[in-house]
């Protein structure tokens, strides 16, 4: 596909994203349908954007600030972290348990 004549960047910033989508998304996923495709994509992202770390400034997610850092020791010993599974089990999301 020609990139657009006022777009001269468009292939610089879709490309990654069209691979990343590609690998981590639909080479795991089979698809069945339109709809289903739709919905993965959907899923993935929301997920790229508000979850996975980019290699940006310190691994920011890009729609949220960067978290606080842990000075305490004693909060580094008793981390306890959660696992939450998207699009069967393709995505997975980290989080620290409440």
């Amino acid at each position: 596909m020609p990139t657009g004549v006022r777009i001269p960047r468009m292939n610089a910033l879709t490309e990654p994203w069209v691979q990343t989508c590609r690998h981590e998304l639909l080479d795991r996923t089979l698809v069945w349908n339109q709809r289903h495709l739709l919905h993965a994509l959907r899923e993935f992202e929301q997920h790229d954007n508000s979850h996975r770390p980019h290699q940006g400034i310190a691994g920011a997610r890009p729609l949220h600030p960067l978290p606080p850092p842990i000075t305490d020791s004693e909060q580094l010993t008793h981390l306890d972290i959660r696992r939450r599974d998207h699009l069967g089990d393709t995505l997975h999301e980290y989080r620290h348990a409440a």
